[in-house]
């Protein structure tokens, strides 16, 4: 079911939103059918199916799966194997994701037909802000857009993420010319593949057309808080090259500096001169409004990992609003914010029922309180298939685990997000983000379980032996007071005779902080080595009885003493608290993590 729409008729856009959500159980039903006839020869819906392609079958035979469970047969057509393993559609790429399996990305399939879904997915995102924000047509959008790493597996086939992939693709490259859509970025800076120069040309055809911007903003607020204190550090050369027409020599990507000086055209004193009174100024809390003065809202993700960013967005955008506009992931694109002006933390999403077919596995625990050591619902998920509940079937405030069959050859794959119910836009409901199944601490695009973190605790503390001391008690959190935030653990370290941890050997402490970064995924080293998206790993030494302490705090909180386990992320600001003012030494990873692109080995 490929839906096309013209993005400058934002009035029919709204209508398809409409039509869609009016329908969404016949549309589901529809959606369900085209791929089952689509698919059902292909290897592994025959292995259930048999050919047949009827619903009841399909949830009864097809079983509801995680990606290890497909992951052989995606590697088979990396390595060259028909795509019909698993879709009669030629898979065109595979799209990396932000989620691991065995230390590397997880790759998922796509389809050349699935670009024209998401084209059709961004073209309704504009008619909806619209509705609220007037007169978007009367400038530009400073969005900060960036490409990330690609490699080509034995089959020929491009890897790459999902967003380098859409703007590498001619459905962006070649996009139809939306006056509400205009951004200050040339393509030549997106597309450039040195993220440096990047960020640099970004932000100074963004500071060149200031007088234009009415919205600014990047993909997640992670992204868009170190564009901003890239800034800090480079606004006096980006001054001095608006003063002097000129661009800096560092820019050696000559397509980026072509396009930059069809923008920086003339030396512009008058404009340096007033970007540098600002950014001069001692404190730079409401810089985005005093830059891009007409800015009406900022448009960024914040809704899961990234809500810790909100503090700082605030911060530094002087109280504009935070836009979340879309839920997507590397495997579909879901659902977009109808009520974009709403604050993030009641930001919902409403599924549109044409990108996929969309089940529920219902999550136990809906009503449990928050721990007061961790701070978020840990409910349990019911994996059994014939509890999956379809989309129109969900009901109001109870949790489930997202499950999609798609176009591109996933079915009854479980994405791992947990979701809530708030409500319905006609028959769709509508979603709020809640977690990630699994994930402890994420500072970016990273996705780091309790088990990785396990495998990498368990690595680093063997350092510890020639220092005679062993390692009792850990716990982590995600520091992002600064930018790029870091990750942070907490070790309550038994030492050899009387406890004095004051006195640890401080190169040993540093090489456990490298280890742990060694040890962590190729997504985590990639973001720390190559894209500067995450600062160096701390280990803070705390003093024997800290975590007696903690648990203490968390059972007069409510938590069973019977059932206390150490949270090993915590995220309560008086646990931090309480770990803070025991701590007797903190140490930092010297070096950056190894990373390079992940090569798939053919078989």
């Amino acid at each position: 079911m490929l839906w096309t729409s013209d993005p400058n008729n934002g009035e029919r856009n709204l209508q398809l939103i409409e039509e869609l959500t009016i329908n969404a159980g016949q549309f589901q039903q529809e959606v369900l059918k085209q791929i089952l006839q689509r698919n059902a020869e292909t290897d592994y819906l025959s292995d259930f199916l048999e050919g047949h392609t009827d619903k009841d079958l399909f949830k009864c035979k097809v079983p509801v799966v995680n990606y290890e469970d497909i992951k052989p047969y995606i590697e088979r057509i990396a390595n060259g194997e028909p795509s019909r393993i698993i879709s009669e559609e030629p898979i065109s790429e595979l799209l990396t994701s932000s989620g691991t399996s065995g230390g590397q990305p997880k790759m998922m399939p796509s389809t050349l037909e699935e670009l024209e879904r998401k084209t059709f997915f961004y073209s309704v995102l504009v008619p909806v802000m619209n509705k609220y924000v007037s007169g978007l047509d009367q400038g530009k959008g400073m969005y900060l857009l960036f490409v990330k790493p690609e490699i080509s597996t034995p089959s020929g086939l491009m890897a790459r993420p999902v967003l380098t992939s859409y703007y590498k693709s001619p459905n962006f490259r070649n996009r139809t010319f939306n006056k509400f859509n205009i951004y200050t970025s040339p393509d030549e800076t997106i597309l450039c593949s040195d993220s440096q120069q990047s960020m640099y040309c970004q932000l100074l055809c963004g500071l060149i057309q200031r007088a234009e911007v009415l919205r600014v903003g990047a993909v997640f607020a992670s992204a868009f808080l170190r564009a901003i204190k890239f800034l800090e550090s480079q606004w006096e050369e980006l001054c001095s090259n608006i003063r002097t027409g000129q661009v800096s020599d560092w820019i050696t990507d000559q397509s980026c500096r072509d396009s930059v000086l069809r923008i920086l055209d003339r030396p512009n004193s008058e404009m340096a001169d007033a970007i540098g009174s600002e950014c001069g100024e001692r404190s730079w809390k409401g810089i985005i409004k005093r830059l891009w003065p007409r800015t009406k809202y900022v448009d960024v993700i914040v809704t899961g990992s990234m809500a810790q960013y909100i503090p700082t967005l605030d911060f530094y955008s002087g109280g504009l609003p935070l836009v979340s506009t879309m839920y997507a992931s590397s495997e579909c694109y879901f659902g977009i914010n109808l009520k974009p002006l709403s604050k993030p933390s009641e930001v919902s999403y409403t599924l549109l029922p044409n990108m996929a077919y969309f089940e529920f596995l219902p999550v136990e625990g809906g009503n449990e309180e928050k721990s007061q050591c961790n701070g978020v619902l840990d409910p349990k998920c019911s994996a059994l298939q014939n509890e999956t509940v379809d989309l129109v079937n969900v009901k109001l405030g109870h949790f489930y685990e997202l499950v999609v069959t798609t176009f591109t050859g996933l079915y009854r794959y479980r994405v791992g997000d947990i979701l809530m119910v708030t409500g319905f836009h006609n028959k769709a409901p509508q979603f709020r983000f809640v977690h990630r199944r699994n994930v402890v601490l994420s500072i970016d695009t990273d996705k780091t379980n309790e088990e990785d973190l396990l495998r990498a605790v368990t690595k680093a503390k063997l350092l510890l032996v020639e220092l005679g001391c062993l390692l009792t008690e850990y716990t982590s959190y995600a520091d992002t007071s600064s930018i790029p935030g870091h990750y942070v653990l907490f070790w309550e370290i038994q030492t050899r005779g009387p406890a004095d941890n004051s006195k640890l050997d401080s190169t040993v402490m540093e090489a456990c902080c490298s280890t742990v970064e060694e040890s962590l995924d190729s997504v985590y080293r990639r973001c720390r080595s190559r894209d500067k998206s995450i600062g160096p790993l701390e280990i803070r030494v705390v003093k024997q009885g800290a975590f007696d302490a903690l648990m203490d705090f968390c059972v007069s909180r409510g938590s069973s003493v019977n059932q206390y386990k150490t949270p090993r992320c915590i995220k309560s600001k008086e646990a931090l608290e309480l770990l803070d003012s025991r701590v007797v030494g903190s140490f930092f990873s010297s070096n950056a993590p190894h990373w390079q692109l992940y090569q798939l080995c053919p078989h």
